[in-house]
C-alpha cells in the first residue's frame, strides 16, 4: 500500500466535485451583481470608474436633502422655541402684576392718616398719647379695605406693598421693609376709586379709626388722585427666613 492518493480514489473525486461547486458559485454571484446593476442603473454604467462617479453624485444629492432637511428642523426648532419663550414672557408679564414687581397705571386713591398733634402739655383730659396717634392696625385696615375693595396695587409712603410687605409701627414711626417714616402716612392705591370708597366706609377697622379722628382729631383723608402710576416693588418677593410653630 503506497502513502500517495490516486486520481481515481473517493478522495479525489470529492475535491473536484468541491472545485466545479466552487467555481459555479463564483459564476452565479457575478451574474446576479451584473443583474442587480442593471435594474438599478437602468443603463447601468458600463465599467467600476463610472460606477464609482454615479455612485458618488448620489450620495452627494443625498447629503445636500439631508443637510435641506436638518437647516429646516432646526428653523421649525427656533421658531418653536421663540413661540415658548413668548408664552413664558406673557405669563410672566400676568404674574409680575400680581406679585408687584411690575409698575402699574390708572385711576387711584389716596388715603393720608396723622397724628392729632398735641403735646403732653396739650393733651386732652382723660385721653393718654397713644389716644391721639396713628397706630399699627390703622394703617393695616386702611390697607386691607382698599384691597378688599379691588385695588390692584398699593403704595404706603413711597414703597409698593406686596405680599411680603408688613406695616409695622415703632412708637409712633412706621417701619416698612427697612426704612423709618414719621407721621403722616400715605397710601395709595390704584383700582376702582368709587368701589375703594365703599370699601373703606363698610371696613369695621377704618371705621373706628374715623370715629376717633372725630373725637381727638386725628388725621383722615381720602381723595382721588385720577391716573397715577406706581412703580415696581423694588425689594425681593422671596421669603428670608421662616419659623416653625407647634401647636
Amino acid at each position: 500500500m503506497t502513502d500517495d492518493v490516486g486520481q481515481g480514489s473517493p478522495t479525489a473525486r470529492r475535491g473536484r466535485a468541491a472545485g466545479v461547486t466552487a467555481v459555479c458559485l463564483a459564476a452565479g454571484l457575478l451574474f446576479g451583481t451584473s443583474a442587480s446593476l442593471a435594474r438599478d442603473g437602468g443603463g447601468a454604467p458600463a465599467d467600476l470608474v463610472d460606477l464609482i462617479t454615479e455612485r458618488d453624485e448620489q450620495v452627494r444629492d443625498l447629503t445636500r436633502r439631508a443637510e435641506d432637511l436638518g437647516g429646516e428642523v432646526e428653523q421649525l426648532r427656533a421658531q418653536q422655541a421663540s413661540s415658548a419663550a413668548a408664552v413664558a414672557e406673557r405669563r410672566a408679564d400676568g404674574l409680575a402684576l400680581g406679585v408687584g414687581t411690575a409698575a402699574v397705571t390708572g385711576p387711584a386713591l389716596g388715603v393720608t392718616l396723622d397724628d392729632a398733634g398735641y403735646s403732653l402739655d396739650t393733651l386732652p383730659e382723660g385721653y393718654s398719647v397713644d389716644d391721639v396717634v396713628v397706630h399699627q392696625q390703622d394703617l393695616q385696615g386702611v390697607v386691607n379695605a382698599l384691597w378688599a375693595g379691588g385695588a390692584e396695587a398699593i403704595m404706603v409712603q413711597d414703597q409698593r406693598i406686596v405680599s411680603t410687605s408688613a406695616v409695622q409701627c415703632v412708637g409712633n414711626t412706621l417701619y416698612l421693609q427697612g426704612r423709618v417714616y414719621s407721621p403722616p402716612y400715605t397710601v395709595t392705591a390704584v383700582g376702582d376709586p368709587e368701589a375703594m370708597r365703599a370699601a373703606l366706609g363698610a371696613d369695621p377697622v377704618v371705621s373706628t379709626y374715623r370715629d376717633w379722628a372725630d373725637a381727638v382729631g386725628l388725621g383722615y383723608e381720602v381723595k382721588d388722585l385720577g391716573e397715577t402710576e406706581l412703580p415696581a416693588f423694588a425689594g425681593t418677593v422671596r421669603p428670608q427666613h421662616a419659623t416653625v410653630t407647634q401647636r
